[in-house]
């Protein structure tokens, strides 16, 4: 599985054997040989410590833990995204890219230190028991909420299909907390949220690239296209905070837009293993022209399709620079054991984006409120150990001229202006971003006649 994204010991050999000289052959054995040597005094002194921590520490520790512990840290000390997944978080991350889980069907945030409902999933037990936007998750099975992280919050309300969990919510408007018992029941979460702004543009939101995430794409455009009654005149493709998966659904939905022309490219250790993916004809959308939302937490696969879409003059890039992963990890599964996830490439857009740079959006301005309304997050430069890039090596193609209408650019602002509304994820009035992007399309629209792709 390849995926984009959030105690080391370098064993070298330092011999010196003194003024002999050798033929080639015998020299390069006698380094390897010096190498294994140095290899077994390495694994001595693991051996040795860990002996010492099971027999001296303040508490008994339990084997398994100390040794995942020594191997995640291992892991850890060669870059931010290295890691390792013992069996349950080899599983979690399986539901992750399978796009379905037992669960609630609950979209949520955080506020307040209790869970805020930003949606319930349509057919889906939330749904159906009358859970509503804006709801705020007080207590699970009575215990509260406060002082849980949101993942922690979300792994409780996740379960077996058939088990019962017994919600708290205090709903605005009503005085006294709302109980509700909810049955857990298979949930497959609407990756590609959908709907039109208007009657004329097309709006998509991908949350992460998971094995359901392409054709989600294509379900969507298709059913705006009819709801809109051919008067589409542009989409807006919501990247923000999407923080990748994996990385041939983002090949995938990249060449959903694109006619022709290269998508992305890896380099591995060795170079036998780089590897191109090229588009293939056939545009989804049929030419429609398009808008891409970017911000500090589109990384991974969001900026792999971002960067084909502005390498190839598809499409626009909207908001802010984005988080700037420039690699690719494959897991490693180790039977019995979990899994390792593995920094084995960098991967490469026309223009390279190499590690910690992110994605200049082609359209700098229209400030993210989504951003706003979250902790300040580093980005992958400001990350320990964190790859540089090799970008002196990879020539890339000159970057074609943007070519909007004259005044296109002209419509969108940088900033909302004094008195807006704070960003409610409820309510799209109220983000600046995105009424920046729909005035966009508008613009273009009005300026220039719609092309349409060859069918």
């Amino acid at each position: 599985m390849r995926m984009v994204g959030v105690v080391a010991a370098a064993f070298t050999a330092g011999a010196v054997l003194g003024p002999v000289v050798a033929p080639p052959v015998m020299s390069a054995f006698a380094q390897e040989a010096g190498n294994r040597a140095e290899t077994y005094r390495l694994l001595n002194l693991f051996g040795d410590v860990f002996e010492r921590v099971r027999a001296e520490y303040v508490e008994p520790v339990k084997d398994r833990e100390v040794i995942e512990a020594a191997i995640n840290g291992m892991l850890q000390g060669l870059d931010p995204h290295s890691s390792y997944m013992n069996a349950r978080s080899f599983r979690d991350m399986q539901v992750q890219t399978r796009g379905e889980f037992g669960g609630l069907g609950i979209e949520v945030s955080q506020e307040g230190g209790y869970v805020k409902v930003i949606s319930p999933i349509d057919d889906t037990p939330a749904a159906k028991a009358g859970v509503k936007p804006g709801d705020l998750i007080t207590h699970l099975n009575g215990e509260s909420v406060q002082g849980l992280t949101l993942q922690e919050s979300v792994e409780k309300m996740r379960g077996e299909r058939g088990s019962s969990i017994k919600l708290t919510i205090r709903r605005p408007g009503t005085e006294t907390p709302i109980e509700l018992s909810l049955t857990r029941d298979v949930i497959r979460p609407q990756v590609a949220r959908f709907r039109l702004e208007g009657n004329d543009i097309g709006y998509v939101r991908l949350s992460s690239f998971n094995e359901q995430t392409e054709s989600a794409l294509r379900r969507a455009v298709t059913t705006m296209r009819s709801q809109a009654g051919g008067n589409l005149k542009g989409l807006i493709l919501d990247l923000r905070n999407n923080p990748g998966g994996l990385l041939d659904q983002a090949v995938q939905v990249s060449d959903d837009f694109l006619e022709q022309g290269e998508i992305v490219s890896t380099r591995a250790r060795r170079p036998d293993d780089a590897q191109r993916w090229n588009a293939k004809p056939g545009d989804i959308t049929e030419g429609l022209r398009v808008v891409v939302l970017v911000n500090g937490g589109s990384a991974s696969a969001s900026e792999i399709v971002a960067g084909a879409l502005q390498d190839h003059r598809r499409g626009v890039v909207l908001g802010t620079k984005s988080f700037g992963k420039g690699s690719v990890q494959t897991v490693m599964p180790i039977p019995g054991n979990g899994a390792i996830r593995l920094t084995t490439a960098r991967y490469y857009t026309l223009r390279p984006l190499h590690p910690g740079a992110g994605h200049q959006p082609g359209c700098r301005g229209a400030g993210d409120p989504r951003g706003r309304q979250r902790p300040l997050r580093d980005r992958e430069a400001d990350l320990r150990r964190a790859l540089r890039n090799d970008n002196a090596t990879h020539e890339s193609a000159p970057l074609p001229p943007l070519n909007l209408p004259a005044g296109v650019l002209d419509k969108v602002q940088r900033m909302p202006p004094e008195g807006a509304p704070a960003f409610d994820p409820t309510k799209p009035e109220t983000d600046f971003q995105l009424q920046q992007a729909v005035s966009l399309l508008r613009a273009w629209s009005a300026a220039e006649p719609q092309r349409r792709a060859a069918r």
